[in-house]
């Protein structure tokens, strides 16, 4: 009989076996599993695998900061309205006997499910098809709106129910516009990638000053709450801007039950929600800027689909008018600008 091929067998069954209790044996979070998705509002249990019953202590962090510090193996519980929206990094420090030990979990706190709307068309109005259509505005009766391309872009005054342009202004040869608002007896326009931004006389629509981006290295989108700009990037974030300035104060990043929500363009300020496409999709989320919440999600898919240009058509273009309680869309070369209405699915 051969036993050497049974001995062989057994010694490499001791060596599996004892790599699988080493494995076994190492410090890491049973829970939450890593990259698991939690709702805002949630409770999380923190809980690991100790490899002794007793330990000097447990030290919870979040994204570097304190959680919680624990002399024994009970699991701790986080609660994500203290850590906010977003993917957040757990990481637990465990001392025994002098030594330290260390483990690592992560988990993507996101928003509470969107509501989900549809839309009717209440009014169809001509649009120029020549408008590479980048910001939109309604106020006083007209609409205000700013065209994109290098040696194209403008910013233009525009009669709503003939699309006749009755004042035009470039931008500038050297400049790619982008999104625009109002802030009183001012017109706040954006350059795409050349770090710059324009104050305008609403009136004479000459310039009258310009502003350079913070951290938001790109212009997209702009609107105006009454007391702050709000500009996108095309990322997931909004900056908050001084309406004087121009100067970038602070941040938010934007996030619905799926987690960061990026490509944010055009805006519009509607009862004190920001209104946002999404670039290369038929929607339009509404925001709460407070939060960063994606409260609700408006499905534009079918709107418009007659006389399309093949490629550079997105839809982009919000404005409202605040007395009429009007929602007015609009896209890249389209001919048309659309008034609709959010239906709830």
């Amino acid at each position: 009989m051969n036993i050497k091929p049974i001995w062989s067998l057994a010694i490499a069954f001791a060596l599996v076996a004892g790599g699988c209790k080493t494995q076994k044996g190492k410090l890491e979070f049973v829970m939450p599993e890593s990259g698991q998705k939690v709702v805002l509002g949630e409770q999380v249990k923190l809980k690991l695998n100790f490899s002794e019953a007793a330990v000097d202590s447990v030290i919870y962090s979040v994204d570097g900061n304190f959680l919680e510090r624990k002399n024994d193996t009970a699991a701790v519980v986080l609660d994500t309205h203290k850590v906010g929206l977003g993917d957040r990094s757990i990481t637990a420090k465990v001392y025994i006997a002098g030594k330290e030990d260390m483990a690592h979990s992560n988990v993507s706190v996101v928003a509470p499910a969107a509501k989900n709307y549809g839309f009717e068309v209440d009014n169809v109005f001509p649009h120029d098809s020549n408008a590479f259509t980048q910001g939109l505005q309604y106020e006083g009766g007209v609409l205000y709106e700013t065209t994109g391309r290098k040696g194209e872009s403008s910013l233009r005054k525009v009669e709503l129910e003939t699309g006749k342009v009755t004042k035009i202004v470039p931008i500038g040869d050297a400049y790619f516009g982008e999104g625009m608002t109002i802030v009183g007896n001012h017109i706040v326009v954006l350059t795409w990638r050349e770090n710059v931004g324009f104050f305008y006389d609403k009136n004479t629509f000459g310039q009258k000053s310009s502003f350079s981006y913070g951290n938001s290295k790109e212009g997209w989108g702009l609107t105006y709450d009454g007391q702050r700009l709000i500009k996108s990037d095309g990322t997931h974030l909004l900056y908050f801007l001084d309406p004087t300035n121009g100067k970038e104060l602070s941040s938010i990043g934007v996030y619905d039950e799926n987690g960061a929500v990026d490509s944010l363009n055009e805006l519009e300020y509607i009862d004190g929600r920001v209104y946002a496409n999404v670039y290369g999709q038929e929607i339009i989320v509404i925001i709460n800027p407070e939060t960063g919440i994606v409260e609700g999600r408006i499905n534009l898919v079918g709107m418009h689909t007659e006389n399309r240009q093949p490629v550079d058509n997105e839809l982009n273009g919000i404005a409202y008018d605040v007395v009429g309680k009007r929602l007015f869309v609009t896209g890249k070369l389209w001919p048309k600008l659309y008034e609709i209405k959010a239906v709830e699915r």
